[in-house]
């Protein structure tokens, strides 16, 4: 077994793990070896918070949605108390599942296997021939088990399967304003993440997704063309300037604890009148500039709006908020990981409004997008390539002598500079080597 190889904490096969993650390189061993991988589920996964849904999701009792913790299935649901819970979708008797299906709305949860019945809340309510069992069998024991820990930040939701450590706002760290970026996106400050799922699974390691401002110029060099091209292009990218070229005022930021983000704010105000400008053409246009100005004072406003809820930031491990999209990022295998795409819509605004969001998203993002499948493409490519282990390093030192760190402790460099997988390289060093 996987735990009998492994050696003192920090070890894998006798291997210490600190050593594959150097200033400015890596070990191309993280991302391909079955070994590693699955350290990184006990350690990364199984011990920090991980982001689960949004409650939006779940807005009326019974409603659910089945997702995961590493591998580990699980249920988010309200209750029929009106609270949202993460329950282990596995039935206390033998070990199924008890909810098959990605979404839906119930009043009990049936394990088909021998008929054990629950409610939304997780209490064991039915247990077939009952009268089988022996005085010492409890019902009230033997429900659903909840995450040990579950909390929520402005309505996302995140568990974890450590019973103690961090709060989840110590967690996010910096994050938590990016989050804020989204939510105050919406003149009523809520979003509602019921839009649909883009969905893809390639054939790559979990870590390669996202927070890169160095690719875009040549994974998506005919999608660059077009914006500058074609400045009325849609929400966020209304500007003829190319936001990932280094003259650009684009940054790249480390926020700590592994969240990184392409912070995209000062370009998008230099560009902000050429924004302002395709906002107003959209139908209730006018009544969101003047309502964000209003609610949110010149200055925020106004940043609020030109960001138009795409803080582009990556909360380690497994979810970004990137575009119009929150992202989840599950592991697979060291060779394989799946991407859910779930699409925000902003409350308080006219449909037109988030008609133009949703038809930017499936633009890039989509099955047939321009952007989206370049990328796991790569990822693929990417993947194959660090198979070849003659020169195992993968060099991650872009912009390191031109980095700097910021008034709040961040650190910042420029877009194409590889700031944000040097942030997650630490952030994974000391998880992956930390005493449990």
């Amino acid at each position: 077994m996987l735990q009998e190889r492994v050696g003192r904490p920090g070890q894998s096969n006798g291997e210490d793990l600190s050593a594959l993650v150097q200033d400015g390189r890596v070990h191309s061993r993280i991302y391909t070896d079955p070994a590693i991988f699955e350290e990184e589920l006990r350690r990364i996964f199984y011990r920090t918070w991980v982001y689960i849904g949004h409650t939006s999701e779940v807005p009326e009792a019974g409603e659910y949605r089945v997702r995961r913790i590493g591998r580990q299935p699980v249920i988010m649901v309200r209750g029929a108390d009106g609270a949202v819970r993460v329950l282990m979708n596995r039935c206390r008797h033998r070990g199924s599942v008890v909810c098959e299906k990605e979404r839906g709305q119930t009043k009990y949860f049936r394990c088909w296997y021998h008929g054990w019945i629950y409610d939304t809340t997780g209490k064991l309510v039915e247990v077939t021939g009952r009268e089988a069992y022996g005085p010492d069998f409890k019902l009230e024991a033997m429900g659903l088990a909840p995450a040990p820990r579950m909390d929520d930040y402005r309505g996302f939701v995140f568990a974890s399967l450590a019973p103690e450590g961090e709060s989840l706002r110590d967690f996010l760290a910096h994050a938590a304003e990016m989050i804020d970026f989204l939510v105050d996106a919406s003149p009523v400050g809520e979003i509602a993440v019921d839009a649909g799922v883009s969905k893809t699974i390639y054939k790559g390691n979990w870590k390669l997704v996202g927070m890169d401002g160095y690719h875009p110029n040549f994974v998506h060099a005919s999608v660059i063309t077009a914006w500058k091209r074609d400045a009325d292009s849609g929400m966020g990218a209304t500007h003829r300037e190319d936001p990932f070229d280094d003259k650009a005022l684009s940054r790249t930021r480390d926020l700590g604890n592994g969240h990184c983000m392409l912070d995209m704010r000062q370009q998008r105000m230099k560009n902000y009148q050429e924004y302002e400008s395709f906002v107003r053409k959209i139908p209730g246009g006018e009544e969101y500039i003047r309502t964000m100005l209003s609610k949110h004072g010149e200055a925020r406003g106004r940043l609020l709006i030109v960001l138009a809820g795409d803080p582009h930031v990556g909360v380690f491990p497994n979810m970004q908020i990137i575009n119009n999209q929150i992202r989840i990022i599950n592991p697979i295998a060291a060779d394989q990981s799946e991407v859910l795409m779930y699409v925000v819509r902003l409350k308080g605004v006219s449909d037109a409004f988030n008609e133009v969001r949703l038809r930017q998203h499936e633009s890039f993002y989509g099955a047939a997008g321009s952007g989206s499948p370049d990328d796991a493409e790569i990822f693929e490519r990417a993947q194959r390539g660090m198979l070849a282990d003659v020169e195992p390093w993968v060099e991650l030192s872009r912009g390191m002598e031109r980095e700097v760190v910021d008034q709040d402790g961040t650190i910042v460099g420029l877009i194409t500079d590889e700031v944000t997988q040097r942030g997650q390289a630490r952030r994974w060093r000391e998880l992956m080597t930390e005493v449990a």
